[in-house]
C-alpha cells in the first residue's frame, strides 16, 4: 500500500513538473502574441529629433531654408492645405522686398464684396490679404479628400508636438527643447517609405506612416518626392532636404516674432541675475551694522 501511494505521489511531481515546464516555455510565446495584438500607443515611431537653425536660447531662422520652403509649401501643400492665418505681408520677414512680395500676392485671387450691386467678386490679391484656401468650405474639403478635410497650416508647427514622456521632457526644460512640431512633421514626411509591420492593419485607401500621430496611417499620400520642386540655389532636391525646408516654413508661419522672443527673454534673464545681485548686495549693506 505504501509503495503505490508513493508511486503515485511521484507520478503527480512529474506531472506537475511537467506542466510547469510547458507553462513556461509557452509564456514567451503567449507574450508575443500578447504584444503584438495589444492596442497600440500612436504615434508608433517616436519623432526623429533634428537640427534646426532657430533650436535653444540664441536660435535664428535660416531665411534660405524658409525661402525654399516657401517654394516647397506653394508649389505642392498649398494644393490642399490653407494657411487662413498668414498675410502676404509677412513675407517681408523672410528677406522679400515690398515689391516682391506685392508681385508673389498678385499670383492669387481672393474674393471680395459686395460690390455695389451687392455681388461678391474676384480679385487679385495685395500684401494685406491672407492666403486662400484651396476650397470654399470645409466640407468642399473633405469631400474632396475621401472624408478627412486637410487641415490648416497656419498653426501646424506648434499644434503638432508630441509628448516626450518622462524622464525626455525633465531634460526639455533646461535645453528649451521647443521643436517637437518640425520634428513631427519632417519624420512624417519621410516615414512613407517605411516598411509596414505584417501585424499593423491598414484600412482601404489609407497609407502607412509610423509617425503619424492618430493612426498607423492617413488618407494623405506620400505629397512629394525627389526632383519635385526646383531650387534655384544649387540646394539638394531630395525628399529629406524638401522635409527640412517646409518643416522651417511651417515653424516660421506660426511663430514668426520666435527671433524677438528669444532676444526679450534673455535681455529679461540678464535683467533678473543682475537684480538678484543688486538685492543680495542692498541686504548685506543694511544689515551689515545690526546686530543678530
Amino acid at each position: 500500500m505504501k509503495k503505490l501511494v508513493a508511486s503515485i505521489l511521484s507520478l503527480a511531481v512529474v506531472a506537475s513538473l511537467g506542466v510547469s515546464i510547458a507553462t513556461a516555455q509557452d509564456e514567451p510565446a503567449a507574450g508575443a502574441a500578447e504584444a503584438e495584438h495589444a492596442t497600440p500607443h500612436y504615434p508608433l515611431h517616436k519623432p526623429k529629433q533634428q537640427e534646426w537653425s532657430f533650436a535653444g536660447p540664441f536660435g535664428k531662422y535660416d531665411k534660405g531654408q524658409l525661402q525654399r520652403g516657401l517654394k516647397v509649401y506653394t508649389e505642392v501643400c498649398s494644393a490642399c492645405h490653407s494657411m487662413r492665418l498668414v498675410s502676404f505681408r509677412t513675407l517681408e520677414g523672410l528677406g522679400y522686398s515690398e515689391g516682391q512680395v506685392k508681385t508673389f500676392a498678385a499670383n492669387y485671387e481672393v474674393e471680395d464684396g459686395p460690390n455695389g450691386d451687392g455681388e461678391m467678386f474676384t480679385r487679385k490679391a495685395v500684401p494685406s490679404d491672407y492666403f486662400p484656401s484651396p476650397y470654399p468650405n470645409h466640407e468642399a474639403a473633405a469631400a474632396a479628400n475621401n472624408g478627412a478635410a486637410p487641415p490648416d497650416f497656419s498653426l501646424i508647427a506648434k499644434a503638432r508636438g508630441i509628448t516626450r514622456g518622462f524622464p525626455q521632457f525633465v531634460f526639455d526644460i533646461f535645453t528649451q527643447y521647443q521643436e517637437g512640431g518640425p520634428d513631427y512633421i519632417y519624420s512624417l514626411l519621410t516615414g512613407y517609405d517605411e516598411e509596414k509591420p505584417a501585424h499593423v492593419e491598414v484600412a482601404e485607401g489609407t497609407h502607412y506612416n509610423p509617425y503619424f500621430a492618430n493612426a498607423a496611417a492617413l488618407a494623405m499620400a506620400k505629397p512629394i518626392s525627389d526632383d519635385q520642386v526646383t531650387y534655384d540655389d544649387g540646394t539638394p532636391q531630395t525628399v529629406d532636404q524638401y522635409a527640412h525646408d517646409v518643416a522651417a516654413f511651417l515653424m516660421w508661419a506660426a511663430e514668426p516674432h520666435l527671433e524677438d522672443r528669444k532676444r526679450t527673454g534673455f535681455m529679461v534673464m540678464v535683467f533678473l541675475v543682475i537684480f538678484t545681485g543688486l538685492i543680495y548686495l542692498t541686504k548685506k549693506s543694511v544689515y551689515a551694522s545690526k546686530e543678530h
